[in-house]
């Protein structure tokens, strides 16, 4: 078994993506491999989770009209 691994990230955290933010599969009406958002975009984070599995902190972002991402660390830093 792993070891529990903290976020460096919190929620209420102002962050910029890095990276273009691709569609996964987890946006059903967009295409797959499809862009969401463009690096630069910036956005909160609302929420802080561990992948249970994987043991990786997926940090949810608002990134305003209605546009919530789960993102890993290295996608997003904070503003």
């Amino acid at each position: 078994m792993s070891e529990f691994r903290f976020s460096r990230y919190r929620w209420g955290q102002r962050v910029k993506a890095v990276v273009d933010l691709i569609n996964d599969g987890s946006f059903p009406n967009t295409e797959r491999e499809e862009c969401l958002l463009g690096a630069g975009a910036t956005g909160e984070i609302i929420r802080v989770a561990i992948h249970n599995q994987a043991n990786v902190p997926i940090n949810t972002v608002d990134f305003g009209e209605r546009l919530l991402i789960g993102c890993l660390e290295e996608e997003i830093t904070v503003l």
